[in-house]
């Protein structure tokens, strides 16, 4: 993967496949529910404190996101909206809703599996977790399970079409 202009990207680390597989996991329940098949997984010391995904029509909330969906359950869990020392791994690039709830949420490190070209805010259109004005910057790693993700998406829209 190139990496975009002013993207700093990280390397994967030990266990970020695994939570990656968990986040496809929750995926694969949205898409169950006629969801676009997006997930997201919080984690903090190698131990899972929120999960989530897509519940935008479900809830017909157009920010139900996977990633706010997540975060929101992380903070109820913790009682802070802080979640610092958190990575919050999801199967899709943030977009720009997204990022900016990650930043507010000081999440410290993003891990994603697929690129968004056509809305990807961590990397693809721009960069909003590691942009220099704001307060909080984000540690992204790209790609883990890119493939497993976008083939999930693909299907998912192959089949509503």
């Amino acid at each position: 993967m190139n990496e975009p202009v002013g993207v700093r990207f990280s390397p994967p680390l030990q266990g970020d496949v695994l939570w990656m597989a968990r986040a496809l996991e929750m995926a694969r329940l949205a898409e169950v529910r006629g969801e676009v098949p997006v997930g997201a997984v919080l984690v903090r010391e190698e131990a899972l404190v929120a999960e989530g995904h897509n519940l935008t029509v479900t809830t017909a909330d157009p920010t139900a996101h996977a990633e706010v969906v997540t975060l929101r359950r992380g903070a109820a869990r913790q009682g802070d909206w802080r979640l610092e020392g958190c990575t919050l791994y999801v199967t899709l690039e943030p977009c720009a809703l997204c990022c900016g709830a990650i930043v507010l949420a000081r999440v410290p490190r993003v891990v994603y599996g697929a690129p968004d070209p056509k809305a990807g805010m961590a990397g693809s259109l721009g960069n909003l977790l590691q942009h220099p004005r704001l307060n909080h910057r984000a540690q992204v790693t790209a790609g883990v399970l890119a493939e497993e993700a976008a083939s999930l998406l693909r299907e998912f829209f192959r089949a509503k079409r």
